[in-house]
């Protein structure tokens, strides 16, 4: 498994929705958007409750955000 697929999903998905990581953080709300740069390089990790908040967010599966899949 690639390293950090998970942050590099989550920036593109971002990306793809043209959405920056203070308006992303503010729609899962979570209450710094360092949280979601911190994801993004791999430094941290959310919480199982957030992971859920991403994939219904972006319509994709978890397994998908953690490289589990290769599709949505």
């Amino acid at each position: 498994m690639e390293d950090n697929i998970f942050g590099k999903r989550l920036k593109e998905l971002r990306i793809q929705n043209n959405l920056t990581q203070q308006k992303l953080a503010a729609s899962i709300s979570v209450r710094h958007h360092s949280s979601i740069g911190a994801w993004e390089a791999g430094i941290n990790m959310p919480g199982s409750d957030i992971l859920l908040k991403i994939a219904d967010y972006f319509d994709v599966s978890t397994d998908y955000l953690l490289g589990r899949k290769e599709d949505y």
